[in-house]
């Protein structure tokens, strides 16, 4: 597959000491994680309910919270699935 244009490469911070030659070796990948496996997800209705009414009674036009949940590669290893199942309005201080 090819590398879709709007990705850009990523870099990690400058450090006084590398472990590593920082020059380019060979082609260009991608590291997205749906360019070798087809995605899905599966939210829990309670979990989404939850989080629903937590937005109804919240006051702020916008406000932060968590979806928790896991991921794991299907059976076949053609594809994975995040299956959110927990639902955190965090805190807000």
């Amino acid at each position: 597959r090819s590398v879709p244009k709007r990705m850009v490469p990523f870099s990690f911070p400058l450090s006084k000491c590398a472990l590593w030659d920082p020059v380019p070796m060979g082609d260009i990948i991608g590291a997205h994680i749906t360019y070798y496996r087809n995605p899905r997800l599966s939210l829990v209705e309670k979990t989404l309910r939850l989080a629903y009414r937590h937005a109804k009674q919240n006051e702020k036009k916008s406000f932060s919270c968590f979806f928790l949940g896991s991921l794991a590669v299907d059976e076949d290893g053609e594809g994975i699935t995040l299956t959110i199942d927990r639902f955190d309005p965090g805190r807000e201080v």
